[in-house]
């Protein structure tokens, strides 16, 4: 099988597992495990931070963010398509007792900051309470820029309010700068989180981790995340053996995130190529841009059924949903590169492609 349905998909390493199987371990609930407690050092470190809590999912470090920094009742102004609004099954709302305040998106991923500001409401009990900004970076694989990030965390502080970084795939949108400038990515990533109040890291996608997210903030800040990670039923025992892979994944699969961005630049212009030639597919297959590891096709219904089912023969998983955009119906199919996705995996992907026949 060639799995893209999601850099969540791959497997450790051998070299990943002996790290695993060698870690020492003690009790994280009562702070006592050295690898957790080294891994937290090391993330604190590498990213800007005074302190940072490991958790068992993104999902729950970016909850324990949004109610470490609101309270209920109180307001985060959000993205349409951010995870903590759209794919977090509403726990801001339903376990944080938090407002959503959604913006649409602009063409880049980007939030207006005119509408950011339009967002924040007046001190009036009519009204939510507004604290809280919240950014993903990646977004659908698109990267927010440095000088944006910056005008985000400005304005945030210009308001009185915190900010927040839902950085689940962070290190793709570090890498991704560096590599356009010639810069280190471990710079650009601490760079991108410099202005913010907290941040969210996932270990278990690009990064190659079975299991994890960090949350890194100021000390009283995760002092207070430790409580509500126990509430959330976050807290493990023995975690070391959970923790040394992440500790691994930092080490060592950063800088080679690159190799995914240039698999999936691969792809689309393979499949840009095949899509300006085939009887089938002309006109009926358009890509979106990919800047990282994702990339999305938008595909004509009357062909995206047959052409996902025969890729499905050919061992290729995908994942799509129905999409609507200027009066138009299509199937949005989403391809995501990752370390167990090899250049020969992106030529038998092309040839499938290539080789529909309806």
């Amino acid at each position: 099988m060639t799995d893209f349905r999601s850099d969540t998909v791959t497997q450790p390493t051998a070299a990943m597992k002996a790290a695993m199987l060698s870690a020492p371990l003690g009790d994280d609930v009562f702070q006592d495990d050295p690898t957790v407690n080294e891994l937290q050092r090391y993330a604190a470190e590498l990213l800007g931070f005074e302190a940072a809590l490991f958790a068992p999912s993104g999902t729950q470090t970016n909850l324990i963010a949004l109610m470490a920094h609101c309270q209920r009742g109180d307001e985060a102004i959000v993205g349409q398509q951010w995870h903590t609004y759209r794919w977090e099954g509403g726990g801001m709302a339903v376990l944080g007792s938090i407002q959503p305040q959604p913006i649409e998106h602009q063409p880049d991923g980007t939030l207006a900051l005119e509408h950011i500001r339009a967002a924040v409401k007046p001190d009036d009990p009519h009204f939510a309470r507004t604290k809280l900004i919240v950014m993903e970076n990646t977004t659908g694989g698109k990267v927010l820029p440095l000088s944006y990030m910056n005008s985000v965390a400005a304005l945030a502080k210009e308001l009185g309010l915190s900010c927040h970084i839902d950085g689940a795939r962070l290190m793709n949108a570090a890498v991704a700068l560096a590599t356009a400038d010639g810069s280190n990515p471990l710079q650009k990533a601490k760079a991108l989180c410099a202005s913010f109040d907290s941040v969210s890291l996932c270990l278990s996608k690009g990064l190659g981790a079975p299991v994890g997210s960090l949350l890194l903030g100021n000390q009283a800040f995760i002092q207070q995340a430790r409580r509500l990670r126990k509430m959330l039923g976050g807290g493990m025992r023995q975690a070391g053996v959970l923790a040394a892979a992440g500790l691994y994944a930092l080490q060592h699969n950063i800088d080679r995130l690159a190799e995914d961005h240039q698999h999936a630049q691969q792809l689309a212009e393979g499949l840009q190529r095949i899509a300006a030639e085939h009887p089938l597919l002309k006109g009926k297959l358009e890509l979106v841009a990919v800047n990282t590891n994702i990339l999305f096709t938008d595909i004509a219904l009357d062909v995206a059924e047959p052409l996902l089912a025969y890729l499905a023969q050919q061992g290729i998983q995908l994942t799509s949903s129905n999409y609507n955009k200027a009066d138009q119906h299509f199937k949005r199919v989403r391809w995501v590169t990752h370390l167990d996705i090899s250049a020969a995996d992106i030529q038998h992907a092309l040839s499938a492609v290539q080789g529909f026949s309806g």
